[in-house]
């Protein structure tokens, strides 16, 4: 059975996508498709599930350890790939044929990134604090250092925590606000909030890039994804999904 990705268009050449909880090998509270070797589920289990990524991607995926800092890693080759982690980053950028870059989130937004034309591509794990580190510029600047061109890059922000329902002190919405205009909002319960994806697709506009999709996938309603929130409500644990985006190798390359 083909693993349950919903592919994003990034532009041709380009294969990307979300994954969701289904087609993996993980037991409960995990199950079933958890990417995340952080989270107490069995190595073994996420590395099956992460071959089964790879599978989808059409290419071996290359992962970082998250931190929530604004750290880029820019994919030197497959060797990337060979092993469970790059080292310490909150973002990767490929412009390597043949080799996927992937980020983990449980509400945080996965931002997937390319300029189809350039041949390059870029993943983003944007949470409150990294969007405030600038994660999301530190993804951009590194593509156009690889030759991509903002007005070209296509960008999809994934599924996360919506404003609607990521309360937060009062303070802390304000303080958030004035360093990423747009994230500031009110909960459906009334109380401050914050939205994520909102302040992440205006910092991509207004670095220049024009085509943003944002979905509104929000993973703390949709229990197709994993949630850090909603386990924490159920007094449990949870995994890990990814935003996974690869080239395609064409010919030539």
């Amino acid at each position: 059975m083909a693993l349950p990705v919903l592919g994003v268009d990034l532009g041709p050449g380009v294969r990307a996508g979300f994954t969701t909880r289904a087609g993996g090998v993980s037991a409960s509270p995990w199950a079933e498709l958890d990417l995340g070797l952080l989270v107490g589920d069995d190595p073994a289990h996420v590395r099956e599930n992460r071959a089964r990524v790879a599978a989808w991607a059409g290419a071996p995926v290359a992962w970082a350890t998250q931190v929530h800092g604004a750290d880029v890693h820019v994919v030197g080759g497959p060797a990337d790939a060979a092993g469970d982690t790059v080292g310490e980053a909150d973002a990767l950028v490929s412009a390597v044929p043949g080799t996927a870059v992937g980020v983990l989130v449980a509400d945080c937004v996965p931002v997937l990134l390319a300029d189809a034309g350039a041949r390059v591509v870029g993943a983003a794990h944007a949470g409150r604090r990294g969007l405030v580190a600038g994660v999301v510029q530190a993804t951009l600047a590194a593509m156009v250092a690889q030759g991509a061109d903002p007005g070209r890059v296509r960008a999809v922000v994934g599924p996360a925590i919506s404003g609607a329902r990521y309360e937060v002190p009062a303070a802390m919405r304000d303080e958030v606000d004035a360093l990423v205009p747009g994230t500031a909002c009110t909960t459906d319960a009334g109380t401050p909030g914050l939205d994520l994806p909102a302040g992440v697709a205006a910092v991509l506009r207004s670095a220049g890039v024009g085509d943003v999709h944002v979905p509104g996938w929000c993973t703390d309603a949709d229990h197709r994804f994993y949630s850090h929130r909603r386990a924490q409500r159920a007094g449990t644990t949870t995994g890990r999904f990814a935003g996974v985006v690869a080239l395609a190798e064409m010919p030539g390359e």
